[in-house]
């Protein structure tokens, strides 16, 4: 019977995890919060105190962490303790979530095979609600032996999962070209509601009206919520946009392609991270908006 591990119990990982246990899947998990993984048992499932314990007991590994640097501890240690790549079976499967510059996945995939390891280029989209419920959006590039063992799991945990291709990297690109546009969106939300307040438009109205009309986004309607209620707790922070968009660049920029509303985007998540807002939900960028009194929400 396959076996599926899933590392990194955060906003998405706890969700994904959950839906995994949904599917009926005995879930083995790994979580730096020791805590958070001993939680999850709870209802079921194996909390691992390694990363080297969770791979020997899984066929297939989900990894859902923040970037390339901590996948990179996750498969190969951080330098004081193993990852989880030395004890995988040969012909396991590592599923790495993040959002990474392609040419990076391309290269793990290179590292994993020389390991006899299968991998899966397969970064996740929809945020934390949808991970709960299953309903993400899934990005996927693998060669078909490893969607073999994979693609059961990848079924539980997102109901859209796109083939991208047989090889890493069309998965990455993908993702990048998904966050270059949630980057610009969130960043013209906010513009959009700042110069509402600054003319004096009542923000609760401005909101109804915009995502009833032709200029709404998806990020308008989801983002300036939070605005309107005064909750910037980070379900995604401005430091993930901070990232996210200089990947989207640095990509660009390797074949000479101008981005002029990215780069724009880029610097105002880079003023909000300056200015004190780096760990807040990245509808926080409004704040670098000068002269306008924000809404305070319900007391």
């Amino acid at each position: 019977m396959t076996t599926v591990g899933l590392i990194g119990l955060g906003a998405m990982g706890s969700g994904m995890a959950a839906s995994l246990r949904r599917a009926g899947h005995s879930v083995q998990v790994f979580d730096v919060r020791r805590e958070v993984a001993e939680a999850f048992t709870h209802a079921g499932g194996t909390a691992h105190d390694t990363l080297a314990s969770l791979g020997a007991a899984c066929d297939v590994v989900v990894s859902v962490v923040v970037n390339a640097a901590q996948t990179e501890a996750v498969l190969f240690g951080d330098g004081t303790t193993p990852g989880c790549a030395a004890s995988m079976k040969p012909g396991s499967v590592f599923v790495m979530c993040s959002t990474v510059d392609p040419n990076w996945s391309v290269a793990l995939e290179a590292r994993l095979e020389a390991m006899s390891l299968r991998y899966v280029d397969a970064p996740i989209s929809g945020g934390a609600a949808k991970a709960a419920s299953g309903q993400m959006t899934m990005m996927t590039a693998g060669k078909p032996e490893a969607y073999a063992l994979a693609e059961p799991f990848l079924n539980a945990m997102a109901a859209k999962v796109y083939k991208l291709g047989d090889s890493a990297g069309a998965g990455s690109k993908v993702k990048i070209i998904n966050q270059l546009l949630a980057g610009v969106h969130i960043a013209a939300a906010a513009e959009a509601m700042a110069l509402g307040l600054r003319e004096g438009v009542d923000a609760a109205a401005l909101y109804e009206v915009i995502t009833n009309s032709a200029g709404n986004s998806w990020m308008f309607e989801n983002r300036m919520a939070h605005v309107l209620a005064a909750d910037y707790t980070p379900l995604s922070a401005v430091d993930i946009f901070v990232k996210d968009l200089g990947i989207v660049l640095d990509m660009a920029r390797a074949s000479k392609f101008p981005l002029p509303l990215s780069s724009t985007a880029h610097q105002m998540f880079m003023q909000a991270s300056t200015a004190g807002f780096a760990k807040e939900d990245d509808s926080a960028v409004i704040k670098i908006f000068p002269g306008i009194e924000l809404p305070k929400g319900k007391a």
